[in-house]
């Protein structure tokens, strides 16, 4: 049996999980890269549309990186780059993955909310699916390593499982 292409996309979140453990009925392409922002994603695109042919599935999480340097206008670049995946990639599903309640002092879990909640609007509008992880992990030590931002081992397990579910529920649909 072939195994479905799934191409995750964006900021050390990513780029720190080995997903092929969780995920082993997918071919994880793990494009993620510590301290990326949207507009750093944007322009990998190019180099990442080029080497990958045909993911199924494509998961973004990227805007961390953006509240960690306090901007919080990087939902044109998130749509730009939706657009571009859904271009080069009509057949796959493309999940854009909500941000988590991370701890910055400058941000508030409201601030969070209404980015996540207009990402969520985005979404609907770009025909790409999104995914709320936000209110599936607290914000305290449980989930997060001591930066605030990171995540624990049990926030993996959280995030995977959620995926999986919400794949599986693509598929069905």
């Amino acid at each position: 049996m072939t195994q479905s292409n799934f191409l995750f996309v964006g900021d050390s979140l990513i780029a720190d999980f080995n997903w092929q453990t969780r995920m082993q009925h997918f071919k994880i392409l793990n494009h993620g890269i510590p301290g990326e922002t949207a507009q750093g994603l944007r322009n990998r695109l190019p180099d990442i549309t080029k080497n990958i042919a045909t993911p199924e599935l494509i998961l973004v999480m990227i805007g961390t990186n953006n509240l960690i340097i306090e901007d919080y206008h990087f939902l044109d670049t998130l749509r730009d780059i939706t657009v571009q995946l859904s271009s080069r990639y009509p057949a796959a599903e493309v999940i854009i993955n909500s941000l988590f309640p991370c701890q910055l002092p400058w941000a508030s879990l409201d601030t969070l909310r209404k980015i996540n909640k207009a990402t969520e609007a985005m979404t609907r509008k770009t025909g790409s699916c999104y995914l709320d992880m936000f209110n599936k992990v607290k914000p305290n030590s449980e989930f997060f390593q001591s930066d605030g931002i990171h995540l624990t081992p049990k926030a993996y397990d959280i995030w995977a499982k959620s995926i999986l579910e919400f794949v599986a529920f693509l598929i069905e649909d």
